[in-house]
C-alpha cells in the first residue's frame, strides 16, 4: 500500500486507525491448524467436527471476543456473607462471564469432550487433538475461563482414574452435566504459604472424624475458587513430612444435605492478567472431604492432574501467540506511514517474522503432544509435556510485547487486546511451575531419571524419514542438530548441570519443533511453509551466529516473503529455499 492509493487519499482522521482483527474468523485465518487436523485426526472425526471448528473460530473472533472484553474490564466480586449474615459466601460475575461459560460449558461442552459420547454428536469421546484444538480456538477470544474449562476437564480424569466407586456415582454425572444448571465444575488448589513449588512444605492437615475426612489449614492461591469440586492435597494425621505423606483429596461445595461446606473464600486476589476468572484464597475449618485413590500416593496422583494442565497451558500460549500474529499483521497492513504501507519496510517484516516462527513451532509441539496423549505414547508425552509448558509460555511473553510494539500507541492502551495479551500471558510463566521447575522436570527427571528423550529421538528420526521429499542436505541438518540436542540434554543431565537446564531443554525444544514443522511442510496436500519455518528455526534458535558479524542470508527475504503472503505453495515451490 502507498500513499498513492485511492484508499489513502480518500482517508481522514480516525480512518488511519488500523483495524483489529475483532470480527475474523479464526479458524479459516489459520491454514496451519487445518493442515495439522487434516494431518492428526482420521477423516471421519475431522469431517463430523470441522463445522464445529468453524463455529468456534467465528465465536473466538465475533460474539466471545466482545464478551472477553467486557469481563476483563468488570472482575468477580466477592460477598463474604448473605444479606441475613451468614457466612454464604458468593461471588458475583458479570452477565458477559455468564454467557461465555454457556459457551464453553454448554454450546460445547469442553469438560466433557474427552471424557462421553454425545458432545458435537460424536458417538465417542473426542480424541486429544480434537479437544486441544478447540480450546487452542477459543483462548484467542478468551483466556481466564480457559482455567475452569480445563480443570473441570482433569479432575474427572483424576476422579474416574483413582476415585472409589462411590466417589465416581457421586461425582462424575454431575461433573460431566451438559448444562450449566447441573453441572458441577471442578478445580484443584494446590498452593500455600509455606509450599507453592515445593509441594512437601503442605500444612493442611486431613483428620479422620466418625468417620469423615475432614481438612484444616489455608490454601494460598485458588483459582476457580468457587467451583463445586475442588482436587487439593493435606497430609493425614500421622502421615510421614515431605511428599510422602500427602494425600489427594476432593472437598465439594456443598456436603450431602446441601449446607455450605465449612471452609471459607477469604479474599479474591488482585491479578495481573486472568481477570474475568475469580481466585482467591481458602480457610478450611473442617470442610468434610473424600479421600481420592490411595492415601500414600497423593502427590502422584495429584501430578497427573498437573502435567494435563502444564499441556493446556502450553496450547493456551500457542492461541495467544496466534492471536498476537494475526492482531499484529492487522495492524501493520492497515497502517500506512512514509509513504508506505507499514507492511512493507524490511524491520517490520522481520518482527513479524519473530513473532510468527515461536506462535507455529508451539501450534506443532502442542499438537504433536495432544498426539502422543492420543497414542498412549507415555514416553513421549513426558518429555514433550514440560518442553511445551518451558517454551511456548516463555515465547507468548515476548511475542505478545512484539505485537503490542507492532501496533504502536494504541497497543498500550486498554481499549485495544494488546493489553490483556500481555498481562495474561505472564501468568504462563507461573501456574503449573515456573520455567526453572519445568526446565528441572525436562533435564533432571525426564531426561536423566526417565530417558524420555529416546523415545522423542526416535520419533522424530522417524518423522524425518517420512519426509523424503524434503531435500536431502535439509534433512540431515536438522537430523544432526536433534542428535546435538540430545547429547547435550544427556550430558547435562548426566553431570548435574542445573544452571544448564533451560539452555539444554530450550535446544530439545527447537530441535523438536523444526523437525516437527519440516514433516508437516512434506505431507501431501500440505503447505509447504511449514518447511521455511522449520528453517528460521534451525538458522536462528539451532545455529552458531556471531552478534558482532551479523549477515542476512540470501534465502531470508524470500522466504519472508512468501511465509507473509497470502499463498500457500507446495514444498517444492519453496524447495530452493530450505537449502
Amino acid at each position: 500500500m502507498s500513499l498513492d492509493h485511492p484508499d489513502d487519499r480518500s482517508r481522514t482522521g480516525s480512518d488511519w486507525i488500523a483495524p483489529d482483527c475483532a470480527g475474523m474468523d479464526f479458524f479459516a485465518a489459520d491454514r496451519g491448524l487445518r493442515d495439522l487436523l487434516a494431518l492428526y485426526l482420521p477423516p471421519d472425526v475431522l469431517a463430523q467436527l470441522t463445522p464445529h471448528f468453524q463455529h468456534l473460530g467465528q465465536l473466538a473472533g465475533g460474539r466471545l471476543d466482545a464478551l472477553a472484553r467486557t469481563a476483563d474490564r468488570h472482575p468477580p466480586v466477592l460477598h463474604p456473607r448473605d444479606r441475613f449474615g451468614r457466612d454464604q459466601d458468593w461471588i458475583e460475575y458479570h452477565p458477559a462471564y455468564r454467557e461465555m461459560e454457556q459457551i464453553a460449558f454448554e454450546t460445547f461442552q469442553f469438560h466433557a469432550m474427552s471424557h462421553r459420547a454425545g458432545v458435537l454428536g460424536m458417538d465417542r469421546p473426542l480424541p486429544p487433538v480434537a479437544k486441544y484444538a478447540f480450546q487452542y480456538l477459543f483462548v484467542q477470544g478468551e483466556f481466564g475461563l480457559m482455567c475452569p474449562i480445563s480443570v473441570t476437564d482433569t479432575s474427572i480424569h483424576l476422579i474416574r482414574k483413582f476415585g472409589s466407586n462411590a466417589l465416581q456415582d457421586y461425582l462424575l454425572p454431575r461433573m460431566l452435566a451438559p448444562d450449566l444448571a447441573t453441572l458441577w465444575k471442578g478445580t484443584q488448589f494446590m498452593t500455600e504459604k509455606a509450599g507453592g513449588s515445593d509441594v512437601g512444605a503442605i500444612e493442611t492437615i486431613a483428620r479422620r472424624e466418625n468417620d469423615v475426612w475432614r481438612l484444616y489449614g489455608e490454601k494460598w492461591f485458588c483459582s476457580h475458587t468457587d467451583a463445586d469440586v475442588a482436587l487439593m492435597l493435606a497430609r493425614p494425621e500421622g502421615a510421614p513430612a515431605g511428599t510422602s505423606g500427602l494425600a489427594l483429596f476432593a472437598l465439594p461445595r456443598h456436603t450431602r444435605d446441601g449446607a455450605r461446606n465449612l471452609y471459607r473464600i477469604v479474599r479474591l486476589k488482585d491479578k495481573l492478567g486472568t481477570r474475568s476468572m475469580a481466585s482467591g484464597e481458602i480457610r478450611l475449618e473442617g470442610a468434610e472431604a473424600w479421600l481420592v485413590g490411595h492415601a500414600e500416593k497423593g502427590l502422584k496422583q495429584m501430578m497427573e492432574q498437573v502435567n494435563l494442565s502444564r499441556l493446556s497451558h502450553g496450547v493456551r500460549a500457542a492461541a495467544m501467540m496466534r492471536r498476537c500474529v494475526n492482531e499484529a499483521l492487522a495492524a501493520a497492513r492497515g497502517r500506512s506511514a512514509f509513504g508506505r504501507g507499514v507492511v512493507e519496510f524490511p524491520l517490520m517484516r522481520r518482527q513479524l517474522m519473530k513473532m510468527l516462527v515461536p506462535a507455529e513451532q508451539a501450534l506443532s509441539m502442542a499438537l504433536c503432544t495432544a498426539d502422543a496423549l492420543g497414542r498412549g505414547a507415555h514416553a513421549e508425552l513426558r518429555i514433550l509435556t514440560g518442553l511445551l509448558k518451558l517454551r511456548a509460555c516463555r515465547d507468548n511473553a515476548t511475542v505478545a510485547t512484539a505485537a503490542m510494539e507492532a501496533r504502536g500507541g494504541n497497543g498500550y492502551i486498554e481499549d485495544w487486546v494488546n493489553p490483556r495479551l500481555i498481562r495474561d500471558a505472564q501468568v504462563g510463566l507461573l501456574w503449573e511451575g515456573t520455567s526453572n521447575i519445568n526446565a528441572l522436570d525436562v533435564v533432571v527427571r525426564a531426561v536423566g531419571k526417565a530417558g524420555a528423550h529416546h523415545a522423542l529421538q526416535a520419533m522424530l528420526h522417524a518423522r524425518l524419514q517420512q519426509a523424503m521429499a524434503l531435500p536431502a542436505p535439509f534433512r540431515n541438518a536438522l537430523g544432526a542438530a536433534l542428535d546435538r540436542a540430545v547429547a547435550l540434554a544427556e550430558r547435562v543431565a548426566g553431570q548435574g548441570q542445573e544452571t544448564l537446564a533451560r539452555q539444554a531443554a530450550t535446544a530439545l525444544y527447537d530441535a523438536a519443533s523444526a523437525v516437527l514443522l519440516a514433516w508437516e511442510g512434506a505431507q501431501q496436500g500440505a503447505d509447504g511453509r511449514r518447511a521455511l519455518l522449520a528453517r528460521f528455526v534451525l538458522a536462528h534458535r539451532l545455529s552458531p551466529a556471531d552478534p558482532l558479524a551479523p549477515e542476512e542470508a540470501g534465502w531470508e527475504r524470500p522466504a519472508t516473503d512468501a511465509l507473509l503472503g497470502a499463498a500457500s505453495p507446495a514444498l517444492d515451490a519453496v524447495a530452493a529455499l530450505l537449502v
